[in-house]
C-alpha cells in the first residue's frame, strides 16, 4: 500500500499526568482509591445441583500505597427483595484470625481495617459470604438441558457474586478454588494446579491466573464438558472446552484459526501474557466474552462448519487477550481502547491471513454501521464524558469507529511507523493500564508528529466526514480542478488527506494527495494527459461519505 502521511501542527490540547499511567481528563464517576492496590483475590466457591446458592469465602490480599487508610471498600450485591430475594449476605470478615467490623450497604461492602495502614503494608482479608447471584454468574441449563455454571462479568456483574473492586483501574491476580460434583469439569484464569476427588463425590478445582487482569475478565465454567488440548504455542496450551454432545463439531470448530492468530499478534504487538489459552462453550454470553486465558462463546457458537462469522468471532476475542485484557483501559470512557482496537486488529489478522478483498469488506460494513447509527446519536463521542451509565459503555462506535479510526491513524502514520508505535504502546503497558492520552502520546513518539487534531476531531468531537464536490479538466491549464465542500450537519470541520486517484484516457492511472482543512476546498492538480475518471479515497482510508462528480 502507499500509505498516507502528513503532518498535523496545532497547539497541544491535554496536559498529560503521568503516574504508572496518564489518567484520562474524562474520567467515570466510579470512587476510585489511589491508596490502595489488590494484589490477589482467592475465591474459594462451594457449588451444588441441589441449590443455586453458592458458598463462598474471598481472601483479598492488599498492599496499601500510602498511610493512614482507614477502610477498604469493595463491590457485592446485597441480598435484597428487590432481586427476589437474590444477592449476597455476608456473615463475618478476619484478618489474622481477628474479626473486623464491616457494613454492607448499598451494594458496598465496607471493611474497617484493624489498624490504619503503613505504606507499603500488605494485609489479607477474609469474606465469608453465601447467596444466589441476581446475574454475574448464570446458574442453569445449556441448550441440552444439563446444568451448568458460567461467569458474565461483563462490564460490571462480577460484583453480584464476587467481593471485588468491579472497575478496570485497579488489576489484579486471582484464583479461583472451586468444590462442585465430581461429575462436572471446572475452567478458569490461567493454570489448573490441583484436582482432587473429595470423598463425598464431590471434586475440588484449582485454577490460578498469576497476570494481573481487571475483573470483568474473571472467568468460571463449570459443565460436563469435553476437553481437547488442541496445540501449543510458545510452550502454552492451546485448548477447546465444549459441551461433551457437541465433542466432534467443537473440536473441529475450534481448532482453527487460534495458533495462526496467536502468532500474528505476538509477531506484530508482542508476547501473548497469559499461561494457555482455551476456546469454552458456554450459556452465559451471546456472542464472545475475551476473558483472560479463558474465552467464553455462545452455545450456539459450534456449528462443525468453521463458518466465517464465529472464525472472526474467535479472532476478535484473541486480539482482546493484547487489548483490553493485557493493555486495559483505565477508564470506562476510554472503553475503545478495548473494542475499537480488538475490532481493527481483527482484520489486519483478516488482510494477512485471507486477503486484501475480505479486509475491505470488513471496512466498508462497519463504516455503514457507523453511519447508521449517527443518524440516530448525532452527538455520541468515542471517549465518553464522565460515563455514568454503564448501559452505555460501549456502542456499535466504540467497536466500529474506534476501528475506523486506528485505520486512518495507520494511513496518516504509515504502515511501517504505527506498526512501530503499536509494539511501543504495547511493550509500555503490557499488564498495566491506559488512557487515550497515552496511546497518543506513543504514536506522536514514534511518528514525530503533532496528533492534537487527528484524536481531537475523531475520538472527542463526533460524527463522521461528509463531502460533495466536483472535478473539471482545465485543458488549456494543463490541470483538474477539485472543489470539495464539507457539508457535516453540525458545521464541524475535519481536517484529514485523502487520496486522489486519476485515470487517464489513455489507460494509465496515478494517485495525487490533498489535504482537505476547510469547509470550502479547492484544489488545482497539474496532469499530464486528459483525465477520463477521478476518484476519492480509493483506498478506503477515510471515514468518509461522498458525492462526487465531474462537473
Amino acid at each position: 500500500m502507499n500509505p498516507l502521511k502528513y503532518n498535523i501542527n496545532i497547539i497541544g490540547l491535554l496536559v498529560l499526568l503521568m503516574l504508572q499511567s496518564t489518567v484520562s481528563a474524562l474520567t467515570d464517576g466510579y470512587p476510585k482509591n489511589t491508596k490502595i492496590d489488590v494484589l490477589n483475590y482467592i475465591f474459594n466457591l462451594e457449588l451444588s445441583d441441589v441449590t443455586d446458592e453458592i458458598l463462598c469465602e474471598a481472601v483479598v490480599d492488599v498492599k496499601f500505597l500510602d498511610v493512614n487508610v482507614k477502610t477498604l471498600r469493595l463491590d457485592l450485591i446485597k441480598r435484597a427483595d428487590k432481586l427476589n430475594g437474590k444477592g449476597m449476605k455476608v456473615s463475618n470478615v478476619l484478618s489474622n484470625g481477628q474479626d473486623l467490623k464491616f457494613s454492607h450497604i448499598n451494594d458496598e461492602l465496607v471493611i474497617s481495617l484493624p489498624e490504619l495502614s503503613q505504606q507499603h503494608q500488605r494485609l489479607k482479608i477474609i469474606i465469608k459470604y453465601k447467596g444466589v447471584p441476581a446475574t454475574g454468574l448464570k446458574i442453569g441449563n445449556n441448550k441440552y438441558g444439563d446444568r451448568t455454571f458460567f461467569s458474565d462479568n461483563w462490564p460490571n456483574r462480577g460484583r453480584h457474586w464476587l467481593p471485588i473492586i468491579d472497575h478496570p483501574y485497579d488489576k489484579a491476580m486471582c484464583e479461583f478454588i472451586v468444590t462442585a460434583p465430581s461429575h462436572y469439569q471446572v475452567v478458569s484464569n490461567g493454570l489448573k494446579i490441583e484436582e482432587t476427588n473429595l470423598n463425598d463425590d464431590k471434586k475440588l478445582t484449582h485454577w490460578k491466573q498469576s497476570v494481573p487482569i481487571a475483573s470483568w475478565l474473571y472467568v468460571l465454567g463449570v459443565a460436563d464438558f469435553a476437553v481437547q488440548y488442541v496445540s501449543d504455542f510458545d510452550g502454552k496450551s492451546i485448548q477447546t472446552w465444549v459441551f461433551k454432545q457437541d465433542r466432534d463439531a467443537g473440536f473441529f470448530d475450534f481448532a482453527e484459526p487460534t495458533k495462526n492468530v496467536l502468532e500474528f499478534y505476538s509477531n506484530y504487538i508482542g508476547p501473548f501474557s497469559y499461561e494457555k489459552l482455551a476456546n469454552i462453550q458456554s450459556n452465559s454470553v451471546s456472542g464472545g466474552m475475551e476473558a483472560a486465558s479463558a474465552i467464553l462463546y455462545s452455545d450456539n457458537s459450534v456449528k462443525g462448519d468453521r463458518n466465517t462469522r464465529w472464525r472472526n468471532v474467535v479472532i476478535h476475542e484473541i486480539a482482546h487477550q493484547w487489548f483490553g485484557n493485557s493493555v486495559t483501559e483505565y477508564d470506562w470512557d476510554d472503553v475503545w481502547l478495548s473494542e475499537g482496537f480488538a475490532t481493527y486488529f481483527t482484520l489486519l489478522f483478516i488482510e494477512h491471513q485471507y486477503g486484501r478483498e475480505e479486509f475491505v469488506h470488513g471496512l466498508r460494513d462497519s463504516q455503514k454501521r457507523v453511519d447508521d447509527f449517527y443518524e440516530e446519536n448525532p452527538k455520541y463521542t468515542i471517549v465518553h464524558n464522565n460515563l455514568k451509565d454503564m448501559k452505555e459503555v460501549t456502542s456499535s462506535q466504540t467497536y466500529q469507529k474506534g476501528s475506523w479510526i486506528l485505520h486512518m491513524l495507520r494511513g496518516v502514520l504509515g504502515t511501517d511507523v504505527f506498526w512501530q508505535g503499536i509494539k511501543k504502546y504495547y511493550a509500555q503497558y503490557k499488564d498495566l493500564t491506559v488512557s487515550t492520552d497515552d496511546f497518543k502520546r506513543i504514536m506522536e513518539e514514534v511518528s514525530d508528529q503533532n496528533l492534537d487534531t487527528f484524536f481531537e476531531q475523531w475520538l472527542y468531537e463526533p460524527g463522521t466526514l461528509k463531502l460533495n464536490g466536483n472535478w473539471n479538466y482545465i485543458e488549456q491549464d494543463g490541470e483538474v480542478l477539485i472543489n470539495l465542500n464539507q457539508i457535516q450537519a453540525d458545521g464541524s470541520v475535519f481536517e484529514t488527506p485523502i487520496e486522489v486517484q486519476i485515470n487517464y484516457t489513455n489507460g494509465e492511472k496515478e494517485i495525487k494527495l490533498i489535504h482537505l482543512k476547510n469547509l470550502v476546498n479547492n484544489f488545482r492538480i497539474k496532469v499530464g494527459y486528459k483525465p477520463e475518471q477521478i476518484y476519492l479515497d480509493p483506498n478506503y482510508w477515510v471515514l468518509m461519505n461522498a458525492d462526487f462528480r465531474k462537473l
